[in-house]
Parts: structure tokens; C-alpha cells; sequence
């Protein structure tokens, strides 16, 4: 807890970095975004298959997963700092790269490294947190910056159409690419850690290091492995990210298939779906830290609010059979809502449970869990769509998941007991 001579919430440079994550967040959802939105375009003109597109799902979250893990330790060594860096480079070359292939065969050849890149960015921001953010306000800066998701989705749909069409579908890539180059200028030249940022004042680094500050002494992977806490996030995360995924991959085609809505006016009713999910990453991430001031528990806190969206998650079971487009996009536009506020409370686990030289490296196996996941939804996804041509199936899987997310985590961690350092050493 900070002394009584520290001023409550002083300075603003934290709020600053957060907004550069924001920023890095939603560059990196429309870098990954652009595929699915011209899919429908690409899939006629080109001949693709609904497996060849799984396919190049499948693979692209197979090395997302992998380098998940690799840039959690990687971050752990290096830092937020230059971990961001070398992720927005790898990413913003696999994303250019897109542009001189046609074939779903040949798209791998990009979407391997663009997974790679963005790989980095949920390590290497919650690493930037860890450092920036007291705990109480963590969950809060996590669901600011996740909220960036959101509008990356929501940006996408609207200039990506537009551009292609003007520019042709290649200056798509080129034009979005250029953005996560300017990004990553400003991240290099304002980012630092607090100790050794010039423009923190002495209230803000009191305030920030309230909570004593740990060595970063990454911490080896077969003691994590042995941690009830490190499994229960890994569950969580395998359960509702290839939720989130589906959303990312398939939701333009669903609207596509089901309800003939063309590449030029996808934005209405995406940026509705992605809209309701910014207010619930925010309204997540600032539900259970407003419990946390009232003195509740963290975990109490964690789990009410994940039980909340859990629960108001459910209709999306009926989305595929809507009356209407619109009822359909209220019904996605709340699950993914849920989504949001749900995985705004679990990416606040790591850091909950977990000392800070540990963090980094959690979280890599969480994403690595997370797109395991990924691969067999959209393997299901790919089957289902080629041999019924329907979506019910996959989002009545979606709307189950929650649940039994929350209900793992429960039987898993069911007091959200913080490991004991001596367990890591």
C-alpha cells in the first residue's frame, strides 16, 4: 500500500504509455484484420476453399502460440521496451509481405512471420504494465489497451474496403503497414521504465513503486508448469481465445454468407459488434478493480465480473439463426462484450498471482495455450462451414465457453492464493 505522503493517482505518464499500447494494440488488429476483411473478394477472385482459408488460420495461430512463449521469455530478459520493438518490426514485415501472394498456399509465407510479430504484443504490454501500473490499477490499464482490439476491428472494415477498391487490394497492406512504422519511431523514442523516465515526476514513481519492485530473473519453465496458478490461466486462455479468433477470422464471411452483405458495407455492422466489445473490455477491467477499492477480494473480484460475462455471453448460441442481420449483430456485439471483460480479468491473473520476474514468461504460456485452442476451433470451423455451410455449431460452442472457463479456474485456484517466491527458486 502507498504511504500517506504519496498523492492519490499523481502524474500522467503512465496513462501515456498506456495509450501507446492502445495504439500498438489496434495496429496490430488491423494488420491481422485486413486478410479476413478482403477474404470474401480474395476467395472469389482467386478460387480459395473454406479448408485452404482454415488452413491459413491454423497455421498462423500455430506460430502465434510458439512465439508467444518465446517472447514471454524473451521480454522477461529484455524488457518491455525493446521486446515491443522487435515485435512491431517482425510483424509489420510479414504483413507487407502479404501483397505478393494470391494463393492460400503462398499466404503462409506471410502470415507465419506477421503471427511471429504479433506474438509480442500482449508479453511485451503486460510487461510495460507490470512496470507502469500499481496492482490496483492493472486490470484497468489492461483493459484500456485490450480495448484497442476493438477499435483495430472497427477501423478495418471501414478503410480497408475503401482502399482496395480505390487502390487495389495490395495497397491495403502497403498503406496499413505504414502506421505500425510510425508507431514504432514514437515507442522507441518516448518508452522507459519509470526509473529511468525524465519526465516522471517523484509522486508518480512513489505511487508506481509503492509495491516493492522485483528482479527480473526469468524463471524456468518446469517450475511454472508445476504451479496450480500458471494452469489455470493456460486453461482460461484455452477455452475463450479461439472464441475470440473465430469472431476475428470468420466474422466477415458470416455476415458475407448469411446475410449477402458485401466488402463495402461490412463496417456498419462490424463496427457495431466491436463498439459493444470496447465498452466491455472497459467495463471489465474497471468492474473488478472498482471492487477492489470497495475491499473485496481480488479474486472475489476477478470471478464476479467473469461470472457477469459469462453469463450475458450465452444468447450468441442463437446468432446463426437471427431474424434479422441486426439482431444477429446485437447478439455477436454482446458476446464479444463478454469476451472483452472476461479476458480483460484473466490477462490480470499473471500479475495477481505471479511475481513480476515471472510474469512474462506466464503469460507466453497462456498464449501458447490460447492458440492451441485457436487451431482446433478453427479446424472445427473449417469442417463445419465445407460440410454444412451453417455457423450454428460454432457459436454454440462459443457461447458455452465461458462458463466452463470460469468454472475450471474455480475448481483450479478456488482461493486465487498468489505463489509463494520460495516455489521459484
Amino acid at each position: 500500500m502507498p504511504s500517506d505522503d504519496v498523492p492519490i493517482r499523481p502524474g500522467r505518464i503512465r496513462w501515456i504509455i498506456c495509450a501507446l499500447l492502445f495504439a500498438a494494440v489496434v495496429l496490430s488488429y488491423v494488420d491481422r484484420l485486413v486478410l479476413p476483411t478482403l477474404k470474401p473478394e480474395l476467395q472469389a477472385r482467386y478460387g480459395w476453399s473454406e479448408q485452404g482459408y482454415a488452413s491459413l488460420a491454423i497455421w498462423f495461430q500455430a506460430a502465434y502460440g510458439i512465439s508467444y512463449v518465446l517472447f514471454g521469455r524473451l521480454v522477461d530478459r529484455v524488457g518491455a521496451r525493446l521486446g515491443y520493438a522487435l515485435a512491431v518490426s517482425l510483424w509489420t514485415i510479414g504483413h507487407v509481405a502479404h501483397a505478393a501472394f494470391t494463393s492460400t498456399a503462398g499466404m503462409l509465407f506471410a502470415r507465419v512471420p506477421l503471427a511471429i510479430g504479433e506474438a509480442g504484443t500482449f508479453p511485451a504490454a503486460l510487461a510495460a504494465v507490470q512496470e507502469w501500473f500499481p496492482r490496483r490499477e492493472r486490470a484497468l490499464a489492461i483493459g484500456l489497451f485490450n480495448a484497442g482490439s476493438n477499435i483495430g476491428a472497427i477501423v478495418t472494415p471501414l478503410i480497408v474496403p475503401i482502399i482496395a477498391v480505390t487502390f487495389g487490394w495490395r495497397m491495403a497492406f502497403f498503406a496499413t503497414g505504414s502506421l505500425s512504422i510510425l508507431w514504432l519511431a514514437a515507442w522507441l523514442s518516448f518508452y522507459r521504465r519509470p526509473d529511468k523516465h525524465p519526465k516522471v515526476s517523484a509522486q508518480e514513481r512513489a505511487w508506481i513503486s509503492a509495491e516493492p519492485a522485483e528482479r527480473h530473473v526469468p524463471v524456468p519453465w518446469a517450475k511454472l508448469l508445476r504451479l496450480r496458478q500458471t494452469w489455470a490461466y493456460a486453461a482460461a486462455r484455452f477455452l475463450i481465445d479461439p472464441v475470440w479468433w473465430t469472431f476475428l477470422f470468420w466474422l466477415p464471411d458470416f455476415f458475407n454468407r448469411t446475410y449477402h452483405v458485401k466488402m463495402l458495407n461490412f463496417g456498419p455492422p462490424l463496427v457495431a459488434v466491436y463498439v459493444l466489445a470496447d465498452v466491455g473490455s472497459i467495463a471489465g477491467g474497471w468492474g473488478s478493480s472498482h471492487l477492489i477499492v470497495r475491499g473485496w477480494s481480488t479474486g472475489r473480484s476477478r470471478k464476479t465480473v467473469m461470472g457477469i460475462c459469462a453469463l450475458f455471453a450465452l444468447p450468441v448460441a442463437f446468432a446463426a439463426h437471427a431474424p434479422g442481420l441486426w439482431w444477429a449483430v446485437l447478439a455477436i456485439g454482446l458476446a464479444c462484450a463478454c469476451h472483452q471483460g472476461f479476458s480483460a480479468n484473466v490477462y490480470a491473473m499473471p500479475g495477481d498471482l505471479f511475481p513480476a520476474r515471472a510474469v512474462g514468461s506466464v503469460v507466453g504460456i497462456g498464449g501458447l495455450a490460447g492458440a492451441l485452442g485457436g487451431m482446433l476451433m478453427a479446424k472445427f470451423a473449417g469442417s463445419i462451414l465445407q460440410a454444412i455451410g451453417s455457423y450454428g455449431p460454432i457459436f454454440v460452442v462459443a457461447a458455452c465457453a465461458y462458463f466452463v472457463a470460469l468454472a475450471v479456474v474455480q475448481l483450479i485456484v478456488p482461493r486465487y492464493t498468489p505463489v509463494e517466491p520460495g516455489k521459484l527458486v
